[in-house]
């Protein structure tokens, strides 16, 4: 019997504070529940507005703790109404002056089962992101969930091929890669890269883009989110790149092993040659 899991993700307009922010989110996540997703997703710091087009201290005012803060232990709450794993893109707060660009994975019975920080820490105009975030120091875990191998790979990240790879040794079977980019910047890459990553590591990709401009600056997030299965093909139509929405689409987890037997990229890796690529 075929293992066809419904997975689904949301790319969202900002409403202007946290509390109908994440009420948006709860109803979405409960009409992908009520077409029988049982994993969804969410844009990075979903909670908030992208701040890091600007450098304020205000901002830090939008971070939380994981997995005790009150957005996480609402998403499992969510997580055990709906029965859906959820992947949780938050602005973390260690502790004071440690702040992470960070994703929490809650199982379908609410459990908390991990997070993932950020490695790849942008600082150029519009993404000021190293004035508020640590780079990740988690390494990059994957995450035994009810609907199977779940990791998670945050915006900039997805220009880096080596986190990837190291979500695919570690046995991912979808990977959620919550974004916030803008049209000027890198549109053209956005249906190439992650395409090209699930190809290279034979898994599927779940690819969200914030949509809209908000009031911290210029940035046109141009949504267009999708699903991509191992062989690097759209599953179903992308989203909007205009208009918030909610995507559900079934992936079909066989054809995982199906590439890795016809490809064999895996079989075929060096990492007895590849040491130059870790020296400074």
């Amino acid at each position: 019997m075929a293992q066809v899991v419904r997975a689904a993700l949301v790319q969202a307009t900002w409403t202007g504070d946290t509390e109908s922010m994440i009420a948006k989110h709860e109803e979405h996540a409960r009409r992908a529940a009520a077409q029988g997703a049982k994993v969804i997703g969410f844009q990075e710091v979903f909670n908030a507005p992208y701040f890091c087009q600007v450098q304020e201290p205000e901002h830090y005012r939008w971070a939380e703790a994981v997995p005790d803060g009150p957005t996480v232990r609402r998403m499992q709450d969510l997580a055990r109404e709906t029965g859906m794993v959820i992947v949780v893109p938050v602005f973390e707060r260690e502790s004071e002056g440690f702040y992470y660009n960070t994703a929490a994975v809650i199982d379908a019975d609410g459990s908390y089962l991990g997070k993932y920080r950020k490695h790849h820490i942008p600082q150029v105009k519009g993404f000021w992101e190293k004035y508020y975030f640590r780079p990740g120091n988690l390494g990059w875990p994957v995450f035994d969930t009810a609907v199977g191998r779940v990791g998670v790979y945050i915006c900039y990240d997805r220009h880096f091929p080596e986190g990837w790879r190291q979500l695919g040794l570690a046995g991912a079977q979808l990977v959620y890669n919550p974004s916030a980019t803008h049209r000027g910047l890198s549109a053209y890459l956005w249906q190439l890269e992650q395409p090209a990553a699930a190809v290279a590591n034979e898994y599927f990709i779940a690819a969200i883009n914030r949509i809209g401009q908000e009031e911290y600056g210029d940035n046109d997030f141009y949504g267009s989110s999708y699903f991509v299965d191992p062989r690097g093909q759209f599953v179903g139509e992308a989203a909007s790149d205009k208009e918030e929405e909610l995507l559900v689409r079934d992936l079909d987890f066989d054809l995982i092993k199906e590439v890795r037997d016809q490809w064999a990229f895996y079989r075929d890796r060096r990492p007895d040659a590849y040491g130059g690529l870790v020296q400074p």
